[in-house]
């Protein structure tokens, strides 16, 4: 028989460690990983380049600063020259997802590099009642913003499908709301995605701070204080623990929210947790300006460290980019921070970054790094065994990367809609060099040889 691909002589990271072997690929899945050479009509040299499941990006804004047709197309070049193979995009839609989902789903269709799916946020009441609507085309998990409300309510919607117009919205997330969705979440077998933050203490310390002429990162994290996530933490745990539905708390980057939802396992509520690479890199007492600007905003070098401690022991499940696809006419507002837009790109630098400061330094091993950016989001939203595993039958979506590879972040290295990056001028050591999606070369030395609209919807059934 003779195969469509074989990857020669790399070393396969597994979830429980690293085997040198060769895999076979036919028909866009994995057959078998051998010591043998099989008759094949592709062969792809691997020698010396580690070969992980491709990554699987469980948090990406696009769409909101370029309408979805153009937006899947840059974004899903920078995923694809980052070594992501699925990236899974937070839609906020103020409107009716009854009447606007299926031109997102249209446009989507023929603009993909890579694969991707969708969470649904849920902004309005209304909105509750089309959850089962979504489920029904295949999106499965749903996005509560506790830290919009009050004065901080504002929020850019994505686009409308060939409207390069910004969408403004002002969004109030009740307590009301927030219980609402986790029960009808439960009932439907769903997941619920929870940026924590609460509204109102965000509002108040806002206010406060910009009275007094506060400035700069330092301000911005003062303002948002940690006791924020903490408290929508709680709020959102108990309510799932009363509802019996999953948690999945996005971006957690401090010490404080972290040590509210370890706490909160321990009552018994079933919690995923989320990072980010900006949490495990940048702190306010590092960043000069306003391009790391994010919410939550980044901490001390103290949270940095804990953040990475926490992953060691496995108590963090994924890592996510928050990416948000904007440029610097837009990000950079003014002479403040409070001018400034809140969130950056981050999905070429997620894997460098990571080989980087943590594979390469001895922070985490290389299955822990397979695991927390491909394993268990795939069995965490529905995709498993599909996606975020190499073994039989499983999609051949990889990555091979050289762990010795040096070269510095750029903005125009990394390409996508954004002309900037936080990592601007880093020297990363580790980098993506070949991307397939389900077996077919899509990006190949930091150049995308793939075509828009190969990238496929991924439906997710129920948890």
């Amino acid at each position: 028989m003779t195969f469509d691909a074989v990857i020669l002589d790399s070393h396969v990271v597994l979830p429980t460690g690293i085997v040198d072997k060769n895999i076979v690929i036919d028909q866009g899945k994995i057959v078998k990983l051998t010591s043998d050479i099989p008759q094949c009509d592709s062969k792809i040299n691997a020698r010396g380049l580690v070969a992980l499941p491709g990554i699987i990006d469980p948090h990406v804004h696009y769409g909101v600063y370029s309408p979805i047709e153009q937006a899947a197309v840059t974004e899903s070049k920078v995923a694809a020259v980052g070594g992501i193979t699925t990236m899974m995009r937070m839609l906020r839609m103020g409107g009716s997802y009854r009447k606007n989902l299926d031109s997102h789903l249209s446009e989507s269709a023929k603009s993909h590099y890579v694969d991707y799916t969708i969470h649904a946020s849920i902004l309005h009441e209304s909105q509750i009642d089309e959850m089962e609507f979504c489920m029904k085309k295949g999106i499965t998990s749903f996005k509560l913003y506790m830290n919009l409300g009050d004065e901080v309510g504002h929020v850019y919607m994505d686009m409308v499908p060939g409207k390069n117009l910004l969408v403004e919205d002002k969004v109030e997330i009740s307590s009301k709301i927030v219980e609402r969705v986790i029960e009808k979440a439960s009932a439907l077998g769903c997941n619920v995605l929870v940026h924590a933050e609460d509204y109102q203490m965000c509002s108040c310390g806002i206010r406060e701070a910009r009275e007094k002429n506060k400035n700069g990162l330092g301000a911005w994290s003062e303002s948002r204080p940690a006791e924020s996530e903490v408290k929508s933490i709680i709020t959102a745990s108990e309510m799932a623990r009363k509802a019996g539905c999953t948690i999945y708390f996005v971006h957690i980057g401090s010490q404080t929210a972290m040590d509210a939802i370890l706490k909160e396992r321990k009552n018994g509520t079933k919690i995923f947790v989320e990072t980010c690479p900006h949490y495990l890199t940048l702190s306010h007492e590092s960043q000069q300006g306003y391009l790391a600007k994010v919410m939550p905003p980044i901490r001390s070098s103290k949270d940095t460290e804990r953040i990475w401690r926490e992953m060691q022991g496995n108590t963090i499940d994924t890592i996510g980019t928050d990416h948000v696809a904007n440029q610097l006419r837009l990000k950079i507002g003014g002479n403040t921070v409070w001018d400034a837009l809140a969130g950056f790109p981050g999905m070429g630098t997620m894997l460098p970054i990571l080989l980087s400061e943590g594979v390469n330094r001895g922070k985490i091993t290389l299955p822990q790094l397979s695991n927390l950016t491909s394993l268990n989001a795939a069995k965490i939203f529905g995709m498993y065994p599909k996606k975020g595993i190499i073994q039989k039958d499983s999609d051949a979506d990889l990555v091979l990367a050289d762990l010795k590879a040096e070269k510095k972040a750029s903005a125009e290295l990394l390409g996508g809609f954004s002309d900037y990056t936080v990592y601007e001028g880093w020297t990363l050591k580790g980098w993506p060099v070949k991307t397939l999606v389900r077996g077919t070369m899509i990006a190949e030395d930091f150049k995308v040889v793939g075509n828009p609209g190969f990238g496929k919807f991924i439906p997710r059934p129920t948890s």
